[in-house]
């Protein structure tokens, strides 16, 4: 590989690393074409992204990024599985790794927070943050739609009253004069 060829591999890896809301780093010895391109195929279906690099090439990349603590995690054959939202990478790759012996999930970076294999799993188990949002709003809402309801219901009670038919209005009528 030309050194204009590697500036550019790791300009590339670097520019993913800052876009990247967290970085689970994998050693995927044993893993044969098929399944490397089975484990792209799903990581670009979830949103995410799953590179192989050299090693020496992701630490130049890793210099100046907020997963720059994680430059030691890189020994041996690894991959990167990189997104925006902290949950979906480890998540695909938990879910693969348990399928598929062969990838090992070593640690990760997030937010300029090393994580060891553990912490990683434990990430893959938290919602995603479109579903946090969902929930947030949800529990928001719920004042504003009880409210809503008190409001109508006197309003839907005399509706109610109004469209029975003459005979049950009468009836209504005489119950409430024999009260009073």
């Amino acid at each position: 590989m030309l050194r204009a060829e590697k500036s550019a591999v790791v300009a590339s890896l670097r520019e993913a690393f800052v876009s990247s809301g967290v970085m689970v780093v994998t050693h995927y010895q044993g893993l044969n074409v098929a399944e490397v391109s089975g484990l792209r195929r799903e990581m670009r279906a979830a949103g995410a992204s799953f590179k192989v690099a050299k090693n020496r090439l992701v630490r130049l990349a890793l210099d100046e990024t907020p997963f720059a603590a994680a430059s030691d995690l890189f020994t041996g054959p690894t991959a990167v599985g990189l997104s925006a939202d902290p949950t979906v990478a480890p998540k695909v790759l938990t879910s693969f790794a348990k399928k598929n012996e062969k990838l090992k999930i070593v640690g990760a970076g997030l937010g300029g927070t090393l994580l060891d294999a553990e912490a990683v799993k434990a990430l893959a188990e938290m919602p995603s943050i479109d579903e946090l949002r969902a929930k947030l709003l949800g529990v928001m809402l719920a004042p504003a739609a009880k409210l809503v309801g008190l409001l109508e219901a006197p309003q839907t009670k005399l509706v109610r009253v109004l469209a029975a038919p003459s005979q049950q209005l009468v009836g209504v009528l005489q119950a409430k004069a024999q009260q009073g």
